[in-house]
């Protein structure tokens, strides 16, 4: 395990109980820990959704959230949040 799957490994322990993070998504949240290590607590949806945006062009090019954020209607919007807000209580956590 490197430091990556670590910080994504506390990520995911940081999502609350209602998100449903993809099937074989190990390399979106290692994704997810580079912008902890990036970002910080000043991680944005719109970074998740970039990154998750990056991650889903391998898994399925045709998505039809594969646009930018600010074009995204408010509810899609939304699935990025619990993620955003989990990179940040990760990095709280990881500054300990």
């Amino acid at each position: 395990m490197t430091y990556l799957d670590r910080l994504a490994a506390l990520i995911r322990s940081c999502l609350p109980p209602e998100a449903e993070p993809p099937q074989d998504s190990a390399a979106l949240f290692r994704m997810y820990a580079v912008l902890l290590r990036a970002k910080g607590e000043e991680v944005t949806d719109e970074d998740v959704h970039d990154a998750w945006s990056a991650w889903m062009q391998t898994v399925n090019s045709t998505h039809e959230a594969l646009i930018p954020f600010n074009d995204l209607d408010p509810h899609t919007r939304a699935f990025d949040t619990p993620y955003a807000e989990a990179i940040r209580a990760a990095a709280r956590q990881a500054r300990r």
